[in-house]
C-alpha cells in the first residue's frame, strides 16, 4: 500500500525529469492501465490455479524489479521515456494478475467468522496510507530527487514480496483449460444477479467520479473563490469521512452488505454534485465527508459480499471481472468530460454526473438480490485451552 500511493507522485516527477511533452505522464500511465486491463481476466485465472500467494509475491517481486530498474535509469541520467512506458507496461501486466489474487487472498489467511475485522483493518491501514504515502512521496522528490523516491517505492514492493514468503497456500488444481476456467468464471459471473449488476453499475459510476470530481473537479476549484487550498480541504474532509466510518465499522457488525454499500456508495455522487451547484466550503466539506464514509462502507460492504458468497476456487476470477468493471470505463469518462464541460458549462455536467450517481447506485437496490443479499454465517474455528 505504501508503494502503491508513493508511486504516482515519484514517477510523474520523474517523467518530468525526462520529457516536457503535454503527453508524457498520460502515456506512460496509460502504459500501465491499458495491459493492465488486458490481462485482468487471466491473471485471474493464474491466481486461483497456481496459487494466490505465490502469484501475489510474484508480482510484488517483480513490481519492484520494474520500479528498481525505472529508478536506477532516472537516477544515472541514462532514462528515456520509452523505458518508462516499457517499464510501466510490465508493471501493469504483474498488476494484473496481482490485484485478483490480492482481492482474494484474505479469506485464506483469516478465520471466515473474523472477515468482517480483517477488512476493517486493511481499510484503516489503507485510509492512514493514503494520506502518508503521497505526502511522504512528495518530500522525497523535494529533498532527494523523483529517482531516490522511486527507489524506495521499489523496496516497499520487495520488502512485500519477501513478507509473503511464510504464507503457504496451494492453487486449485484444474483439469481444465485456462479458456476452459475463463468460461466457468464468466458462467459464474453472467449468473449472480448482485455480481453483475453492481459491477456493471461500478463500471459507469467510475467513469462518473473519474471523469466528474477528478477531471473536472480541480478545474471548477481553480475557476472560482475554493482555489488550490479548498480543493485540498475537500479531499481532506473526504479522508476524514472514511477514517470515520471505519472507526465505527470496527464495532458495528455490517448485515445486509450490498443494501448498506450501495446507499454509502449513492452518498459518494454527493460532492460531485455539490460542485455543480455550489463552490462554497459550507456545502461542499460535509457533502465530502459524507461521500468518504459512504465510499468505506461500500467497499466493507462489497469485500463481504464477495469473500462470503463467491466460492473459495472462484473468488479470484470473479475479483478479476470486478476489477475489470472497475478501470475499463475510467478513460472514458476522464476523455469525455472535458468536452462535454466545454459544449454544456461545467457546472451543468458536475451537478448532471453526481445526481447521475446517486440515482445509478440507488437504482441498483430495485434488484431484490442486491438489497435481500445477506451476511453469511460460518461456525467458529476450533480452538484448545492452550491456545485460548
Amino acid at each position: 500500500m505504501v508503494g502503491n500511493f508513493m508511486a504516482p507522485v515519484a514517477l510523474a516527477f520523474a517523467v518530468l525529469e525526462v520529457s516536457d511533452a503535454p503527453i508524457a505522464i498520460g502515456a506512460v500511465l496509460a502504459a500501465r492501465t491499458i495491459p493492465m486491463i488486458v490481462f485482468m481476466l487471466i491473471g485471474g485465472v493464474l491466481a486461483d490455479r497456481v496459487g494466490r500467494a505465490r502469484i501475489l509475491f510474484a508480482s510484488n517481486l517483480v513490481s519492484g524489479a520494474s520500479q528498481a530498474a525505472v529508478a536506477v535509469l532516472v537516477i544515472s541520467g541514462y532514462a528515456e521515456l520509452w523505458h518508462l512506458i516499457v517499464l510501466s507496461a510490465v508493471n501493469g501486466i504483474v498488476s494484473a494478475a496481482g490485484l485478483p489474487a490480492q482481492q482474494g487472498i484474505i479469506p485464506l489467511v483469516v478465520p471466515r467468522t473474523m472477515l468482517q475485522e480483517a477488512n476493517v483493518l486493511m481499510s484503516l491501514t489503507r485510509a492512514v496510507v493514503a494520506v502518508a504515502g503521497p505526502g511522504t512521496a512528495g518530500l522525497l522528490v523535494l529533498s532527494v530527487g523523483a529517482g531516490w523516491a522511486l527507489a524506495l517505492d521499489a523496496a516497499t514492493w520487495i520488502v512485500a514480496a519477501l513478507l509473503l514468503l511464510p504464507v503457504k497456500i496451494s492453487g486449485t488444481v484444474s483439469k481444465s483449460s485456462v479458456v476452459g476456467d475463463l468460461r466457468l468464471g464468466w458462467d459464474y459471473f453472467r449468473t449472480t444477479t448482485w455480481l453483475w449488476l453492481c459491477v456493471g453499475a461500478a463500471t459507469v459510476l467510475n467513469a462518473l467520479y473519474e471523469g466528474g470530481l477528478l477531471t473536472l473537479g480541480p478545474q471548477r476549484a481553480e475557476g472560482s473563490s475554493l482555489g488550490a487550498g479548498g480543493w485540498g480541504l475537500l479531499l481532506t474532509f473526504q479522508g476524514i469521512g472514511v477514517l470515520v466510518a471505519t472507526i465505527v465499522l470496527m464495532k458495528v457488525r455490517l448485515e445486509r452488505p450490498l443494501f448498506f454499500g450501495m446507499l454509502g456508495m449513492a452518498l459518494f455522487g454527493l460532492p460531485i454534485a455539490a460542485l455543480g451547484f455550489s463552490t462554497h466550503l459550507g456545502v461542499l466539506l460535509p457533502a465530502a465527508a459524507l461521500s468518504g464514509a459512504g465510499i468505506q462502507v461500500f467497499s466493507l460492504g462489497w469485500q463481504l459480499s464477495m469473500q462470503e458468497n463467491v466460492p473459495s476456487d472462484l473468488l479470484s476470477r470473479a475479483s478479476s471481472y470486478d476489477q475489470l468493471g472497475t478501470y475499463i470505463a475510467i478513460p472514458i469518462g476522464q476523455l469525455a468530460m472535458g468536452p462535454l464541460a466545454a459544449a454544456f458549462g461545467i457546472e451543468t455536467i458536475l451537478a448532471v454526473a453526481g445526481i447521475a450517481y446517486v440515482l445509478i447506485s440507488l437504482a441498483t437496490l430495485l434488484s431484490p438480490a442486491v438489497r435481500r443479499l445477506a451476511r453469511v454465517s460460518f461456525p467458529a474455528p476450533e480452538t484448545n485451552g492452550a491456545a485460548a
